[in-house]
C-alpha cells in the first residue's frame, strides 16, 4: 500500500513522541514473539514496533489527514487496547472529538483513564464526557472522592465544576455539584462554583445565596463581590448595589469591580450614580485617562451627547499627544483614538447627522479598521437615501480576501433591504450565491429575506443547506426551529433543531427566546419563563418582552406581565409581535 508524502511527517512525529515506548526491547527481553508487551510501573509500556503495528498507525494517521476521524479514532482505540499505551487512547479521544463523535470519544476517554489512572487530564476527560452524555450515576461520589484526596483542593473544586458544567441538564448539574461539594462547605471556591451552577440552572436566588456565603468566608474576595452584584441585580437590585458600594468602601482600588458597577448602573438607567462613581475614580487616579472614555460612553447612553462629545474631544487630545510622542505600534494610542472616533460616529448617527458620522469615519487611520470604516460609510450613504453612492462606496473597496468579498455583498443587500427594496436585495444575494456558491452566510441572509417575503419553502430549503455546509451554525438551527414553532407545526422537529442550537450557543439570547417560546407552545409555562427571562436579561427586545409577558400572563402573574409589556413598548412602540399579543389577549396598557 502506498501513502502520499504528507502522511510520513505525521508518522515520524508519532514515532518521536513514542521514542521510549516504541523502542527495541531491552537486551534482557527476548526478541520473540514480536508482539510482546513489556509493562513498566508508572511508565508507558515498551512495545516492539512490528510491521503490523506500524501499518495500523499509518492507516490511522492517513485517515486523520483525510478527515476520516471516526475510522482513525476507532483504529487508534484498538491500538491502545492492544498495546496498553495510554497515549494512543489519548490520541483516539482527541481524534474522536475532532470528528464530534461523542460516543466514541467517551469510549476512548474511558480507555485512557483506565490505562493512566493517575493522569488527572484523562480522568477529567472521562468524567466530563460522561456528564455531557447524561451518564451521571456515581459522578457526585467520584468527584467528592477526588476533591478529598487532592493535594490542591481548590484546583479539584474548579475541575469538578468544569466537569459538571458539561451537563446539558443544568438543574441536574446543580444537584450533582451539591452532593460533590457537600464536604467542603468551608471552601469559598465551593460556594462560588455552586453560585455559578445555580445561575446556569435558572435559580438566581440560590446563586446570590451561595455568592454571599463565599463572601462571608472570604470578605476580601473580588470574585465573590462580583457575583453578589451580578446575580443580586436579578433578585434584589437595590441590595446588590448597596452591598457592592460597601465592599468598595473597604476596597477602593478594585477598578474592575467599580467599572462593572458603572456598567450595571448604566444598564439600568442610573446614569447619575454611574457618573458619580466615575468622578470618584477620576479624583483617586486622575492619570487614568481611560475613564474619560468610559464617562463619555455613559453620557452617550444617557443621551447627553454634548457632554459626551466634550469628553471625547479631551480624550482625543490626550491620545494625539501620545501619538506625537511615540510611534504608532509602540502604544495603544492609535487604537484608542479609533475607539473614540467610532463613539463619535455613534453619537452622530443618533443625532441623524450622517455627514458628520462619515467625516469621523474618514478620520480613522488605523489600517485594520479601514474595511469596517468604508462598509459603514456605505451603510450611512444608504440611510441618507443615496443608494447609488452606497454602491459606489462598496465598489471602491478592494477586498483583501474571500471573507471581505462576502461582507461587501451582504452589506449591499442589507442597504437595499433597509431601504424597503427587498426584491433587489434578494437579487443581489442570488447573484452573490452564484459567484460564491456554498457560502453559508450568503445563503442564510438570502433565506431570511425570502422568509420576510413569505417564501417559507425556499427559506426552509436554504436553512437546511446552511446546516449541511456549516453544521455548527446555531443561527440556522434557531431560525428554522423558531419558524416551525411560530407556525405551530412539526414541533418535535423544532425541538431537535432548537436543542442543537442551544448545545452550540447555550447563552445566545435569541436561542433562549426560541427555546422558551417552544416550551410555551407545549404548555410548559414555568420552563418557558426560565428561558425567556434569561433571554430578556441579555436582550432588551420587544419581541422577547412579548413572549416573556405572555408566559407570565399564563402563570397568572398579570402585573409582572404588564410591566414587561410596558417596557417592551418603550423599546419599540410599533413592534408587531408585541402589539398583536396585547390585542389577542385583550390587554390595554396605560
Amino acid at each position: 500500500m502506498r501513502f502520499p508524502a504528507s502522511v510520513f511527517p505525521v508518522v515520524l512525529a508519532l514515532a518521536a513522541a513514542h521514542e521510549t515506548a516504541w523502542a527495541a526491547p531491552p537486551a534482557a527481553v527476548p526478541a520473540d514473539p514480536v508482539e510482546t508487551i513489556h509493562l513498566r510501573s508508572g511508565e508507558p509500556p515498551v512495545v516492539n514496533l512490528s510491521p503490523d503495528l506500524l501499518y495500523r498507525i499509518l492507516v490511522a494517521e492517513f485517515a486523520v489527514q483525510n478527515n476520516q476521524y471516526d475510522d482513525a479514532a476507532q483504529e487508534l482505540l484498538s491500538l491502545a487496547h492492544d498495546t496498553l499505551d495510554p497515549r494512543l487512547a489519548q490520541r483516539s479521544f482527541q481524534t474522536a472529538m475532532s470528528g464530534r463523535n461523542l460516543n466514541l470519544a467517551l469510549r476512548a476517554a474511558r480507555e485512557w483513564a483506565l490505562l493512566a489512572p493517575k493522569d488527572p487530564e484523562a480522568i477529567a476527560a472521562s468524567l466530563a464526557l460522561s456528564a455531557s452524555s447524561g451518564q451521571t450515576e456515581g459522578l457526585a461520589r467520584t468527584l467528592a472522592r477526588r476533591i478529598q484526596s487532592a493535594t490542591d483542593r481548590d484546583e479539584a473544586i474548579v475541575q469538578a465544576s468544569g466537569i459538571v458544567g458539561k451537563m446539558t441538564d443544568k438543574r441536574l448539574a446543580l444537584e450533582v455539584l451539591d452532593r460533590a461539594l457537600a464536604d467542603v462547605q468551608d471552601a469559598p471556591l465551593a460556594h462560588l462554583a455552586l453560585a455559578d451552577a445555580a445561575w446556569a440552572a435558572g435559580d438566581p436566588r440560590r446563586a446570590v445565596e451561595e455568592a454571599r456565603k463565599a463572601q462571608q468566608l472570604d470578605p476580601d474576595s473580588t470574585d465573590a463581590a462580583q457575583r453578589v452584584l451580578e446575580y443580586g441585580l436579578r433578585v434584589d437590585p437595590q441590595r446588590a448595589v448597596r452591598d457592592t458600594y460597601a465592599y468598595l468602601d473597604k476596597h477602593p482600588n478594585e477598578r474592575a469591580l467599580q467599572l462593572l458597577l458603572v456598567s450595571r448602573l448604566t444598564g439600568t438607567g442610573s446614569y447619575d450614580q454611574a457618573l458619580s462613581l466615575l468622578n470618584k475614580m477620576l479624583k483617586r487616579t486622575p492619570e487614568d485617562f481611560d475613564l474619560l472614555y468610559t464617562e463619555a460612553e455613559v453620557n452617550t447612553r444617557a443621551g447627553r451627547y454634548d457632554a459626551a462629545k466634550t469628553l471625547l474631544s479631551e480624550y482625543l487630545t490626550v491620545q494625539q499627544s501620545r501619538r506625537k510622542a511615540l510611534a504608532d505600534g509602540t502604544t495603544n494610542a492609535q487604537a484608542d483614538t479609533s475607539d473614540a472616533r467610532l463613539l463619535l460616529v455613534q453619537i452622530a448617527e443618533r443625532e441623524h447627522n450622517y455627514k458628520e458620522a462619515i467625516r469621523q469615519l474618514r478620520l480613522i487611520d488605523e489600517p485594520s479598521l479601514q474595511f469596517q470604516a468604508r462598509t459603514h460609510e456605505a451603510v450611512l450613504d444608504g440611510k441618507m437615501g443615496d443608494l447609488v453612492r452606497a454602491r459606489a462606496t462598496l465598489d471602491a473597496i478592494k477586498p483583501a480576501d474571500r471573507r471581505e468579498r462576502i461582507v461587501v455583498q451582504l452589506t449591499l443587500a442589507s442597504i437595499y433591504r433597509d431601504a424597503g427594496r427587498t426584491d433587489q436585495a434578494a437579487e443581489i444575494l442570488k447573484a452573490a450565491d452564484l459567484k460564491m456558491p456554498d457560502t453559508p452566510e450568503i445563503k442564510y441572509d438570502l433565506g431570511m429575506l425570502l422568509h420576510q417575503q413569505g417564501k417559507t419553502a425556499e427559506f426552509e430549503k436554504l436553512m437546511r443547506r446552511v446546516i449541511e455546509l456549516n453544521p455548527d451554525n446555531a443561527n440556522a438551527y434557531n431560525s428554522l426551529g423558531y419558524t416551525l414553532v411560530e407556525q405551530n407545526r412539526r414541533l418535535p422537529e423544532a425541538r431537535d433543531l432548537l436543542e442543537r442550537a442551544l448545545d452550540l450557543e447555550p447563552d445566545n439570547p435569541y436561542v433562549l427566546d426560541s427555546v422558551g417560546w417552544y416550551l410555551f407552545r407545549t404548555k410548559d409555562y414555568q420552563g418557558a419563563l426560565e428561558y425567556l427571562r434569561r433571554s430578556y436579561d441579555q436582550l432588551q427586545a420587544a419581541d422577547v418582552a412579548a413572549h416573556l409577558g405572555e408566559a407570565l400572563w399564563m402563570l397568572k402573574r398579570r402585573e409582572e406581565a404588564r410591566t414587561v409589556w410596558s417596557e417592551g413598548l418603550k423599546i419599540d412602540p410599533k413592534n408587531q409581535t408585541l402589539l398583536s399579543t396585547l390585542k389577542r389577549l385583550g390587554v390595554r396598557l396605560p
